[in-house]
């Protein structure tokens, strides 16, 4: 790790997370998928900022987040950034509940992305996303509430299945 570097802090509370109370494998299918490519990218946007560009460990989540991509077009995945969109426009609530990674990545409206497997929230800016992003955007992933909402029958999951059952 590069020394006295703020996002070494922000990994370490990462890697302190858990879903043992939990069983990811009942959360609805693709809010699981979405929920574990969120995860896998805050991961390597604290690597990057934390570990040399060219350390084994970024290099190991290069080629994970790589086959990420072909998966994420696969079924039900690829309506999920539409549904995104849809909560905002038809569920404001729901919207402003979602962690701020998928409000941003998946809203249509935002230019922020994923950049090179990095989260990016202003491509504009040459500066990296503040260490303090990294700390709430854990937070969110791993507060009770939306972790319930994942599971299949969950608020989430019960949206979800409602914007596919709309006609196209």
């Amino acid at each position: 790790m590069l020394e006295t570097n703020e996002y070494e802090q922000v990994i370490r509370q990462f890697y302190k997370k858990t879903l043992m109370m939990h069983n990811p494998g009942d959360f609805h299918p693709v809010l699981r998928f979405f929920f574990m490519d969120a995860l896998a990218h805050i991961d390597y946007t604290l690597g990057m900022l934390s570990y040399n560009v060219m350390s084994i460990r970024n290099e190991m989540s290069r080629e994970y987040l790589r086959w990420r991509i072909d998966e994420e077009e696969k079924g039900d995945r690829a309506k999920f950034g539409p549904f995104v969109n849809w909560l905002k426009a038809k569920h404001p609530e729901a919207f402003a509940a979602l962690p701020a990674v998928w409000r941003i990545i998946y809203d249509d409206e935002n230019p922020a992305r994923y950049q090179s497997f990095r989260l990016v929230v202003d491509p504009d800016s040459k500066m990296p996303v503040p260490a303090g992003f990294f700390y709430d955007s854990i937070q969110e992933f791993f507060a009770q509430p939306f972790l319930m909402s994942l599971y299949s029958g969950g608020g989430l999951a019960r949206l979800f299945e409602e914007f596919l059952s709309q006609p196209a």
